[in-house]
């Protein structure tokens, strides 16, 4: 059986201060940070730490502790019916910059999700931005 996955891009991580983990990670650890944006109330920074994917995504607004592994899928819709049919429950839909997603309910409680590429142009707009 198959993975429905084309590439794990980003790895949402939760953060209390975006900026001070933006400063951890470019300084201590040597990343590039890619934007650094502040809107609708939270703070959202990428940094990459090497040269091919994941992303990491340093995020004030997610909830609890644990990271989200976002998946790319060709197909949003025809891979939440594979996971499905599969008996992996759907969970929440939700969009970020780059696209529709939708959160996989994981019964051990890891946090996983699927989007799909739809606007890859915003990649390349997003790079340089510094809010904060």
């Amino acid at each position: 059986m198959t993975p429905p996955f084309e590439a794990l891009d980003f790895v949402y991580m939760p953060s209390r201060d975006v900026a001070a983990d933006v400063r951890h990670f470019t300084e201590a650890l040597g990343g590039e940070l890619v934007f650094a944006i502040e809107a609708f109330g939270t703070r959202v920074a990428m940094v990459q730490l090497t040269p091919a994917p994941p992303a990491v995504l340093l995020a004030g607004h997610l909830e609890g502790d644990r990271p989200i592994l976002v998946f790319r899928v060709a197909d949003l819709d025809e891979s939440v019916a594979a996971v499905g049919a599969r008996g992996y429950e759907a969970g929440e839909r939700f969009g970020i910059p780059h696209g529709p997603g939708c959160m996989l309910e994981a019964p051990g409680g890891q946090r996983l999700a699927i989007y799909q590429l739809t606007r890859p142009e915003v990649a390349k707009r997003l790079v340089g931005r510094r809010d904060f």
